[in-house]
């Protein structure tokens, strides 16, 4: 006798595109900045040391020091209004005014964290459920690095991995020298300048560093850090720029010229008036207004410079907004 099967329910026809940013803690309770620092510094891309020994550090010293002092960062920039910290602020906003800008049907934009919440296996999970078949992956980073955008494509490949239907998928890898970021941030120099009621002697591009040896194995990201600081400098020949390179960690060298150092001498050098701009980072965050608005005004002004204000991240501008919309509609049209 033929057995008559039942077909479980089963959604599709859509398309699913998520824009992806580092992550962010849940708090500045000790606690949830000790659990986003566990997963983060966890990440193989990101600490490439022996995972046996780098365990023991991260367990045994890190993660019972630093959490107090990164816990004093965020507070310092927490939105307590929203109670969210500026990076999820702005990701969500990004999602939102691409969502209402790009009218697709079976369209679906939505975001997530590589680290913290909300999870990219969540996400990723929830797209599929409601039936996108095609994925499309924005990591927020624009110049690539192994230690940001391919990171986020392992986490997206550890979740499909787990998937008996899986989606077709397309990432979107980096966007160093798209001209309409250039222009973005072009014009976002522009705009502060005409703010200020000084001339900057120097814009100071700051870039999240990396470990030498990284840039030793061949990653390309120092390289692309210089070529958007280029086209940046292409606008504002009367204007020098300097590539500068921070948030280092632990002992070992990173790339150079540091930030905080750089920032320590340039009232030497006569340099006393400075414009900074974090070009890597699409949305504000610690390390823009904790390490480079609080603390690198500081020593600046410290050392002897008399003018000092920071270009704030694209965030959730129209320049942007218009960027994001355009990467994600040349990928869907491919």
């Amino acid at each position: 006798m033929e057995k008559n099967f039942t077909h479980p329910e089963v959604k599709f026809g859509k398309t699913g595109v998520l824009i992806i940013n580092l992550g962010t803690p849940d708090s500045t309770n000790w606690f949830d900045i000790r659990k986003y620092l566990k997963e983060f510094l966890s990440d193989r891309r990101v600490i490439e040391v022996n995972p046996l020994i780098w365990q023991v550090i991260l367990n045994v010293f890190i993660l019972n020091f630093r959490p107090s002092k990164t816990a004093k960062a965020y507070k310092e920039i927490w939105m307590e209004k929203e109670n969210i910290s500026p990076l999820l602020y702005y990701t969500k906003k990004q999602s939102d005014k691409i969502s209402k800008l790009i009218s697709r049907e079976n369209l679906i934009i939505d975001f997530a964290m590589r680290y913290g919440n909300p999870s990219i296996k969540t996400k990723i999970s929830k797209l599929h459920e409601i039936g996108c078949e095609n994925l499309v992956i924005l990591p927020l980073y624009p110049q690539y690095a192994a230690a940001t955008t391919a990171t986020v494509c392992d986490e997206v490949y550890r979740t499909l991995m787990k998937m008996r239907w899986q989606p077709s998928l397309k990432i979107i890898p980096h966007y160093e020298s798209e001209p309409l970021y250039i222009d973005a941030l072009v014009n976002s120099v522009k705009k502060k300048i005409n703010e200020i009621s000084w001339e900057p002697d120097l814009i100071l591009a700051s870039y999240h560093g990396i470990p030498q040896k990284y840039f030793d194995k061949g990653d390309p990201y120092h390289c692309y850090c210089h070529k958007t600081t280029r086209l940046i400098s292409e606008k504002f020949n009367s204007i020098e720029m300097k590539t500068t390179f921070q948030s280092r960690f632990g002992p070992q060298e990173w790339l150079q010229p540091y930030t905080d150092k750089t920032l320590e001498n340039l009232p030497k050098q006569g340099k006393k008036n400075v414009l900074a701009i974090c070009p890597g980072f699409s949305s504000d965050c610690v390390e823009t207004l904790e390490e480079i608005l609080i603390q690198g005004k500081d020593s600046f002004i410290n050392a002897g410079g008399q003018n000092f204000d920071m270009i704030p991240c694209l965030n959730d501008s129209d320049d942007h907004i218009n960027l994001l919309k355009s990467l994600i509609q040349r990928s869907l049209r491919q």
